[in-house]
Parts: C-alpha cells; sequence; structure tokens
C-alpha cells in the first residue's frame, strides 16, 4: 500500500506530510477527511513552542487572536469513511476513537517530523488538532506509560519541507504560546487517496 500524503500551504512555506493509513487507517482518515472539505483551510498554527511542537487544527483559530483557540474540533455527530473498515462517526464533541487502543496497534514514537494527535489529555477526545514534533517528544508515546493522562498517536510523518516546519517553530510567540506573526494555512492538498 502507498500511502496518501498532504501537502500544506502555510504563509510561511510549504511541507508534506506522509499519512500512516497503513499503520493508523482510523487517525489518518479522519484527518483526510477534514482536509478534503476544506475544514482546515484559512485556519492558523495556534500553539507553537520552540524544541516542541507547532500545534494546529482548531476552528476557532480562523481569528489568530481568538482567546478560545485550541479548545475547537469538528461538529459532532459527522461521519468519514475508514477503507476496509466502513463508517466511523464522531462523538457529540466531535472526537474520534483512540486508535492506539486497537488491538496490534504499532508502537510509532513521536520523533521530530512526526505527526501526532492533539487531545485534551482524556481517553477518546482527539478530534481535528494536531501537532508536528520538532523534538523526539518520547514522553508523549502511549505505549510508554499507561497512566500517562495524555497519550498522543503518532500518524505521519513530514517527508518534504522540514526546514518550513523548523521555521514555523522557531517563531516568536505571546505568553500563549500563540505566534506574534500569524502563520495561517491557505490550504491542504491530499494526493493519494
Amino acid at each position: 500500500m502507498v500511502n496518501p500524503r498532504a501537502t500544506f500551504n502555510t504563509t510561511a512555506g510549504s511541507f508534506t506530510i506522509e499519512l500512516y493509513m497503513d499503520k493508523m487507517p482510523i487517525t489518518a482518515s479522519n484527518f483526510i477527511d477534514l482536509a478534503k472539505t476544506g475544514f482546515y483551510n484559512g485556519l492558523h498554527f495556534h500553539r507553537v513552542i520552540s524544541g516542541f511542537m507547532i500545534q494546529f487544527g482548531c476552528p476557532h483559530s480562523k481569528d489568530p487572536r481568538s482567546s478560545r483557540a485550541g479548545t475547537g474540533g469538528p461538529n459532532g455527530g459527522t461521519k468519514f469513511n475508514v477503507p476496509g473498515k466502513g463508517e466511523i462517526t464522531r462523538d457529540m464533541g466531535g472526537n474520534i476513537p483512540d486508535e492506539f487502543r486497537e488491538p496490534g496497534c504499532p508502537h510509532l514514537s513521536n520523533e521530530v517530523g512526526t505527526l501526532s494527535m492533539a487531545n485534551t489529555g482524556r481517553p477518546n477526545s482527539g478530534g481535528s488538532q494536531f501537532f508536528i514534533n520538532v523534538a523526539h517528544n518520547e514522553f508523549l508515546d502511549f505505549w510508554r506509560n499507561d497512566l500517562a493522562p495524555s497519550q498522543h498517536p503518532v500518524f505521519g510523518k513530514v517527508v518534504d519541507g522540514m526546514d518550513v516546519v523548523m521555521n514555523i517553530s522557531k517563531a516568536p510567540t505571546n505568553s500563549n504560546d500563540s505566534p506574534r506573526t500569524p502563520i495561517m494555512v491557505n490550504s491542504i492538498t491530499v494526493q493519494g487517496a
């Protein structure tokens, strides 16, 4: 299986991510559905921490100065298709099931350049927000500590444009870790899905 790729066209440049449809089909399919419907277009990176990660995907970040940026997700009850698994319905909060709880889920570490699902720290609370690791953040790996309140499954990796990601991670930020000069995703184009 050739995994699909998603190209992010941002105000800071472009980068491309391979989506691990072969290893994390539910999480990757959720992202692909949101990208193809234009959910992410016009949103801003709302959390940027140099030496850690860059976070994106909150619908409230359309206004980069919104105090609600980082608190939203997709509409609850919406559906998306997962090849070989059928249709999945997001819960009423717009969240998807934690795929890492599935039997045989691979142990993919939060290494530099990986795309990982963000959540509220509670089980099954990931929806549309994700982050790209700019350091090896192994303490976020779901299998390293079953008791950790926040466990983040990896579902892709940057394959082109990591320099753009690193530049975004070094952007000057305010006290809320939001870039002082907003960085917007104009569009995400998915190939191979």
